[in-house]
């Protein structure tokens, strides 16, 4: 009789890197600007973690006070976007894993 040899299986894991941190995609604001508006989406997506609407809401009457109307904003996950802008006033960054946020004017 032959021995049957038994093949230990071997699972496969995918690491997924979630980032907690804000991470900057894309900006051609100042640096003072991108920092003023890391910050306010960082507290608008902490207090809104919930409600996205709410958080964008949020971000764009902030920046629509201190950079002047009118600015657009977006928060969700799973979109793409191809916009025209006002040059100096874009960001595009993620937040807490998969929350994107699309911030400019028109």
């Amino acid at each position: 009789m032959a021995e049957e040899e038994q093949q230990p299986v071997v699972q496969e894991t995918t690491k997924k890197t979630t980032h907690t941190y804000p991470l900057l995609r894309k900006s051609d604001m100042s640096e003072e600007a991108i920092q003023e508006t890391m910050d306010l989406v960082v507290t608008a997506c902490e207090k809104f973690a919930a409600n996205n609407e709410l958080a964008a809401r949020m971000i764009k009457e902030t920046m629509d006070k201190k950079y002047g109307p009118p600015f657009n904003v977006v928060v969700g996950e799973g979109y793409g976007f191809q916009i025209t802008y006002e040059t100096k006033n874009l960001l595009y960054m993620f937040f807490g894993g998969n929350l994107a946020i699309l911030a400019w004017k028109c």
